[in-house]
């Protein structure tokens, strides 16, 4: 394997399947079968769930300002992190979930040292809860955990096959990107995390690997190092 820790980062409608809300099992068995397929491989793994699935923040519900919303998003994400938790056992992963304050009984409060000895000891670490913070995504909460857990790559994981020069649906001429750099996804204001977390990912020289999550076997071979998705790096 090319990469022997990696950081992945997925958004919650992942686990929606078809429908995008909710929780598919069929999704989630998916997404149990693909990580297998690198945890046998011995490849090291955190996790990096969204919460989209479930509650998509405050924006049209006005009655709930932004601060009460970005929690509420936390707390969708850690839903997240407990259906996937359970779904890796069952398919024979050790696994937890740790969360920057502890829900006890559910979760483990965050420790950066403790989750560098989990990883060490093939446990599946699922980050959950953000950052902690409100006004920050998972995006930044993927990045930070990362970086803290010394990944050799952030992959994010999405629908489509890399970043391109314009929406390919709407441009027919888009074409990918093999590797662009962060200055340059961040001047041209690409489509692959927020602003905040390209730049702590700049920062601290964090690879990022977008990539097609829904196709098959597409996560083994990004680990593998075959030539597929986006590399954004220096």
């Amino acid at each position: 394997m090319s990469y022997h820790r990696i950081l992945l980062k997925l958004s919650g409608e992942v686990l929606g399947g078809v429908k995008g809300h909710g929780i598919d099992p069929d999704a989630a068995s998916y997404f149990s079968q693909e990580l297998k397929q690198i945890h046998d491989k011995n490849v090291q793994i955190g996790v990096v769930i969204g919460g989209g699935n479930i509650f998509r923040g405050a924006k049209n519900i006005t009655s709930i300002d932004r601060v009460s919303g970005d929690h509420m998003g936390m707390l969708a994400t850690v839903i997240n992190a407990l259906a996937l938790r359970d779904t890796f056992e069952k398919a024979g992963m050790k696994s937890v979930v740790m969360v920057p304050h502890n829900i006890t009984g559910l979760t483990l409060a965050f420790d950066r040292l403790k989750a560098l000895e989990l990883l060490e000891q093939r446990v599946i670490v699922i980050f959950a809860g953000g950052t902690g913070n409100p006004y920050f995504t998972t995006d930044s909460a993927a990045a930070l955990r990362a970086s803290e857990i010394d990944a050799d790559i952030l992959l994010k994981g999405t629908k489509v096959d890399g970043v391109y020069t314009a929406d390919p649906v709407e441009d027919p001429s888009a074409t990918r990107y093999e590797t662009v750099s962060y200055d340059e996804a961040i001047d041209k204001k690409l489509r692959i995390m927020d602003m905040s977390a390209m730049a702590l990912c700049r920062d601290n020289m964090m690879p990022i690997k977008v990539f097609d999550f829904t196709k098959a076997g597409e996560l083994l071979r990004v680990v593998s190092g075959q030539a597929v998705g986006t590399l954004i790096t220096e």
